[in-house]
């Protein structure tokens, strides 16, 4: 389970410091494999814990893992498969190099790898890479319920108390730090506005009523700080 410029890692001989993760991986990796035979699920979690853990990471790391399978949670009634949905979640971000373009299809292609060997069916596989792959958008179809449960999981920290969405706009800016205030602000800028114009953010029933308001609001308040 490799992919090159990421950390590769092999069986873990001592306990792993992301220990309640790993048993959520562990617990919805058997259930997709409906009881059939496969390896060990925990080196594939250790493996993925450690990608998530990577140095460069400021927000997308293992805490931003941690509540977005937490909103999967919430919001798993209204996804055909949530286990699918948990599995898109700990590949979405798993190749995550802030200078690079290509994160989500390096993610997908990793998912479409090693989910086979961790013993996962064919069709399985391809569910979780195409929802990886739905997250450069974040623009699922209608009835894509999946799709939409993921999407809106990943962006619900736009929907997050003020304090929090300071912080994670400035662990942000730090993971693009190798950038200069005038292109990040420039580029940053870009970013919201283009969510701002959506018709909506999250398609949801729960996330159109509990997040949208506070996230464009969340929104519009770091653009105006950008623009002064």
């Amino acid at each position: 389970m490799s992919d090159s410029g990421t950390s590769e890692t092999g069986p873990s001989e001592s306990p792993h410091p992301g220990g309640a993760l790993r048993d959520r991986w562990r617990e919805t990796l058997l259930v997709v494999r409906g009881g059939a035979a496969g390896p060990d699920p925990v080196p594939y979690a250790d493996n993925l814990l450690d990608r998530w853990a990577e140095p460069q990471r400021r927000y997308h790391t293992t805490a931003h893992l941690a509540q977005v399978l937490d909103r999967v949670d919430t919001l798993a009634g209204h996804a055909s498969d949530p286990e699918l949905v948990r599995l898109a979640v700990w590949f979405h971000d798993a190749v995550y190099r802030p200078d690079r373009s290509e994160n989500e299809e390096r993610s997908a292609a990793l998912a479409e790898r090693a989910l086979p060997e961790a013993g996962v069916p064919d069709a399985a596989t391809a569910e979780v890479a195409r929802l990886v792959r739905l997250t450069v958008t974040h623009d699922p179809a209608d009835g894509d319920t999946n799709g939409e449960v993921l999407c809106d999981a990943d962006l619900a920290i736009l929907a997050s108390a003020p304090k929090e969405y300071a912080a994670y706009a400035a662990q942000v800016r730090e993971e693009y730090g190798f950038v200069p205030d005038d292109a990040f602000r420039e580029g940053r800028s870009s970013v919201l506005r283009q969510l701002l114009e959506l018709p909506r953010l999250f398609r949801t029933p729960h996330g159109a009523r509990e997040w949208e308001p506070r996230a464009r609001q969340n929104l519009t308040t770091e653009l105006e700080l950008l623009s002064r």
